[in-house]
């Protein structure tokens, strides 16, 4: 399966091209955000930003508060998301082992997919009985870098040569700790371990006091299609307990849900 980076078409069509940006702008801005203010990010007049809005608005894209007169994400996209997560296979076959394994570790786990070059987080599952009370930032839906997550490492080290050197030609590598890797290629030789290892840790290098071990889920073709991880505070999640626990209970996981997909190792 080939991963999508995002190239663009010769043939994108403008007004699409806006209302995606418009859109994107308007996901940034949870508060909401004025014709004004979005005119000016989007580089248009505020005259055809507020038609545009308006028509979005009418479909249910957008959606207008009565109050402030900011505009806002609509829920149509709601609608739209939920119906693509159903129509998910992946989610349905890993939701039982992923339960199991936030229950066995008492650590929370995420299930991911690689998309224009950042992973996006399309499953979560967190214990309640989680004794550090901790809540990860992380949600369904969200996007993050791939280079500084071990999710996003061991997705980018399956990349053919072709696409992995569009992803260093891509957005950069930025800083978002003190151990983010930054340099390409020091990324790049860290990366031919995580593929040799089967496996990636994420060293607070996307959030300080967090730590992550991740591992690739394969299809039945044997390609790399989505990664899991478990993730919990550095004081718990240490590099022994990686080591001697998680790593085996996360590539474990992540083989059981490859195997339910129709994956098959070779002997």
């Amino acid at each position: 399966m080939s991963i999508s980076q995002g190239l663009k078409p010769n043939n994108l069509v403008q007004t699409i091209e806006r209302v995606s940006l418009i859109l994107d702008i308007l996901g940034q801005n949870p508060q909401g955000i004025s014709v004004r203010d979005l005119s000016t990010k989007v580089s248009l007049p505020k005259g055809t930003t507020h038609r545009l809005l308006s028509s979005l608005s009418y479909l249910g894209y957008v959606r207008q508060d009565p109050k402030t007169r900011n505009y806002l994400l609509g829920f149509k996209l709601v609608e739209l998301g939920n119906i693509l997560l159903g129509q998910l296979d992946l989610r349905k076959e890993a939701a039982p082992f992923l339960n199991d394994l936030a229950e066995r570790t008492k650590e929370t786990v995420h299930m991911v997919i690689l998309d224009r070059n950042e992973v996006v987080y399309i499953d979560k599952v967190e214990v309640d009985h989680n004794p550090s009370g901790l809540r990860m930032a992380s949600r369904i839906g969200l996007r993050n870098p791939a280079h500084s997550s071990a999710v996003g490492k061991v997705l980018i080290s399956h990349l053919p040569d072709e696409e992995l050197n569009q992803f260093f030609r891509g957005k950069g590598l930025t800083k978002r700790t003190e151990n983010t890797i930054t340099d390409a290629t020091q990324l790049k030789e860290h990366l031919k371990i995580v593929r040799a290892q089967g496996y990636a840790i994420d060293d607070e290098e996307n959030e300080r006091g967090i730590r992550c071990v991740a591992a690739p889920i394969r299809n039945e073709t044997g390609q790399v299609a989505a990664a899991i991880s478990i993730t919990g505070p550095a004081f718990r999640v240490t590099k022994k307990v990686i080591q001697e626990i998680l790593k085996k209970e996360v590539m474990e996981t992540a083989l059981k849900i490859s195997q339910r997909l129709g994956f098959r190792e070779r002997r």
